[in-house]
């Protein structure tokens, strides 16, 4: 759903009758701020999920407990 812009319209003059004219630059400094901030979180958030992606793992070291169940299924059984 877009939004019209008289609804902006209408949420601005909400503002301002509830801040006031003297408190909007300081308002707006700090609507801007936490928008800087929550994209440079998303930002490092994303680099860091998409370096983990194209990082290939290394295979898992086989344990010892994995190596003696492995040799003892290999071997056929006697039925």
């Amino acid at each position: 759903m877009p939004f019209h812009p008289l609804w902006l319209v209408v949420a601005l003059v909400i503002v301002l009758i509830i801040f006031g004219p003297g408190r909007l630059p300081e308002l707006g400094g700090a609507v801007g701020k936490a928008m800087r901030e929550f994209r440079k979180a998303t930002t490092a958030l994303t680099d860091e999920v998409t370096s983990a992606v194209q990082a290939k793992p290394e295979p898992p070291a086989p344990t010892e407990s994995a190596a003696k169940g492995s040799s003892s299924e290999a071997k056929p059984s006697n039925n």
